[in-house]
């Protein structure tokens, strides 16, 4: 169904344009109905400007890619109204902070994801695709502590909130961490120990300040906050084990850790 053009009238945005050095361009647009962010920018690519690059696929909240800075803060523009966000009529649209831009409003996303693979983001298990499939009481501690970060689709609206990230670029940031916790209390995994030394280091859990930003920004609900506490607890107590030690060896002489899993938030 056609928008319909309201009584506000028109809509003024600000559109970052060019690369790291780029500057604010000024839009003028009708104001509609239901209006999202993202049909703001789709408004000014599709009859203002073609040259404007953004990102998106879904539309719908469930790929995060049209995430953007729109007035200072990170957020899925998909799912954001202009009726929420625009200041006498105003918005101000960039890209996400704390990663480098390609064009735009458009960000490499890269260093966001290498630092998932630097967490041990990744499911590590002994079994193979013949044998039967692993049952995990839903009920079990360490299971509602995975389950409470595993909707995480990686949309970035954290790290680009994250004021730790900001000064020390190194950090792994909330999404990194709080996969690596989901990993952490999952009963399967066999990768524990390397991953609890990935995620210990001067760039890991114990470097987040707990400001909560990416707490309060997230929009599925996670609470990166809380797995990275939860994680701060478990890999102080293996240092005070020794068993941080050698976590990092290869593949084949990592294995889990004693108490690891019954850990929760």
């Amino acid at each position: 169904m056609a928008q319909l053009e309201t009584a506000a009238g028109m809509l003024h945005v600000k559109v970052w344009r060019g690369g790291q050095h780029g500057v604010f361009q000024d839009y003028e647009l009708p104001r509609r109905d239901n209006q999202t962010v993202l049909d703001v920018a789709t408004h000014i690519q599709r009859h203002l400007d073609p040259t404007l690059s953004y990102r998106y696929a879904c539309r719908v909240g469930m790929c995060g890619s049209c995430a953007m800075t729109v007035n200072g803060v990170a957020r899925w523009t998909c799912r954001t109204h202009v009726s929420r966000v625009a200041r006498d009529g105003r918005i101000e649209l960039a890209p996400l902070s704390n990663l480098p831009i390609v064009k735009d409003l458009v960000t490499d996303m890269a260093p966001f994801f290498d630092k998932w693979q630097q967490a041990q983001g990744r499911f590590t298990g002994p079994a193979s695709r013949q044998d039967p499939v692993a049952r995990v009481s839903p009920a079990s501690p360490a299971r509602r502590a995975a389950d409470a970060g595993i909707e995480c689709i990686g949309c970035g609206v954290c790290y680009a909130s994250c004021d730790v990230v900001s000064w020390k670029p190194q950090f792994l940031g909330p999404a990194a961490l709080n996969r690596a916790w989901t990993l952490v209390n999952d009963e399967r995994d066999t990768a524990g120990a390397r991953r609890l030394a990935a995620v210990a280091g001067d760039a890991g859990c114990h470097a987040c300040h707990t400001q909560g930003s990416c707490t309060l920004r997230c929009p599925k609900g996670i609470a990166p906050t809380a797995a990275i506490a939860g994680l701060k607890r478990v890999t102080a107590r293996a240092a005070l084990r020794g068993e941080l030690t050698g976590a990092a060896a290869p593949e084949e002489t990592a294995g889990a850790l004693p108490g690891v899993t019954e850990a929760t938030p």
